[in-house]
């Protein structure tokens, strides 16, 4: 851009040497050399500082890689690529007959573990009524066998009842009561097998319920569908290749809608000059002769240059010497889609900062601008 300003100059005192006939002497030549130095040094010194210049600027976008949740072969590819799709749409299938299999086992052990926990109920109902019965049993012998010592030792020697039958009817409360304890401890044992719950599931029954609830999401994962509006790019997913539920291996790359950014890179020695909200002009190389208004909508904080991490090195000074552009992010005005233009086209940018540009040398940084625009229809310069 400095080159086009100083051509300029030169055709401009070439016309007007030739025009107005101007003699070629030792007082023309250097006051036209010198006049140009200061003037131009000095609307270039206003113009670079006050209005910043992106001489590198690129579209940035995100996209997304698309990992399925598990692994397995793919069976279909639904996405056309390229093609915009809606959010929710199928992407690819993998082959669900494991996960099926799976699911279907679970279920079978969760039925099995639901009979059984209906067991226990029963189980328990039966443990409270031979507790019922011991007790009544208990009671019974223990009242013959008060009965019988009662009339052993009001009759004395004329009783009726032997030393004999006395024991057996101890022995035979001391065993119904024995068979009550037993039946009561069966009771209890089967009571907290049956009363063990987990948010109102038997234990095994949660835990079936789990793993079947976590092989059901298995199989849902196996039909992959798309995160956001957008579109998916670059298809080389096909039937039969593995995909695998690794981070570090999308299977495909999936560009959602999101609105287009423009971002440049500018010195440092303007940066007190630009913030966010200022006008900007972006000229691409893919619309040779048009100017895309737009705004200044973030200067990034940091600068990758400056950046360290631990990771147990030290930082290089060749690190430190390498010189950090600033990068500005500006939204256009018009919608680039409009054009057909791929994501991540390059062009320039300029900031317009009208709060310091008393001499309006802002004109002058747009002229350069359109005409850098025009000069795109022959070879784009960098």
């Amino acid at each position: 851009m400095d080159l086009i300003i100083i051509l300029t100059y030169t055709a401009i005192c070439t016309v007007i040497f030739k025009v107005f006939k101007i003699p070629l002497n030792k007082w023309s030549v250097p006051t036209a050399a010198l006049g140009g130095v200061f003037i131009l040094g000095a609307l270039l010194m206003l113009m670079n500082y006050n209005h910043p210049y992106a001489k590198y600027g690129k579209e940035v976008f995100v996209s997304i890689p698309i990992v399925p949740n598990v692994s397995g072969t793919v069976k279909t590819v639904d996405v056309i690529a390229n093609q915009p799709i809606q959010k929710g749409d199928l992407l690819f299938t993998l082959d669900p007959t494991p996960f099926q299999a799976k699911v279907d086992q679970i279920s079978a052990l969760l039925a099995d573990a639901k009979s059984s926990d209906l067991q226990n109920d029963q189980k328990l109902q039966t443990a409270i009524a031979n507790v019922a019965k011991a007790k009544a049993d208990k009671e019974r012998n223990y009242s013959n066998y008060q009965r019988y010592l009662k009339g052993k030792e009001k009759a004395g020697v004329n009783s009726p009842f032997t030393e004999q039958e006395l024991e057996n009817r101890k022995q035979l409360f001391e065993a119904s009561n024995s068979k009550l304890l037993a039946a009561q401890s069966e009771e209890k044992r089967v009571k907290l097998i049956a009363d063990a719950e987990i948010l109102g599931l038997n234990p095994q029954v949660a835990q079936l319920q789990a793993q079947l609830d976590k092989a059901l999401f298995d199989l849902a994962s196996t039909r992959v569908y798309a995160p956001t509006n957008g579109m998916a790019t670059q298809v080389a997913l096909r039937p039969g290749v593995r995909a695998a539920s690794l981070p570090l291996r999308p299977v495909m790359t999936f560009i959602p809608n999101e609105k287009r950014v423009f971002a440049g890179l500018f010195w440092q020695n303007s940066l007190l000059k630009m913030k966010a909200g200022l006008d900007a002009e972006v000229i691409l190389d893919s619309v040779p002769g048009h100017v895309f208004k737009g705004k200044l909508v973030q200067l990034l904080p940091a600068m990758s240059e400056g950046e360290f991490q631990v990771n147990g090195q030290l930082i290089s000074a060749n690190r430190l010497a390498a010189h950090g552009f600033a990068i500005g992010l500006i939204e256009l005005e018009e919608d680039l889609s409009d054009y057909g233009l791929p994501f991540g086209i390059q062009g320039k940018a300029v900031v317009i900062n009208h709060d310091s540009d008393p001499l309006h040398v802002s004109l002058m940084r747009r002229i350069l601008l359109r005409m850098m625009g025009w000069i795109n229809y022959v070879y784009p310069i960098k």
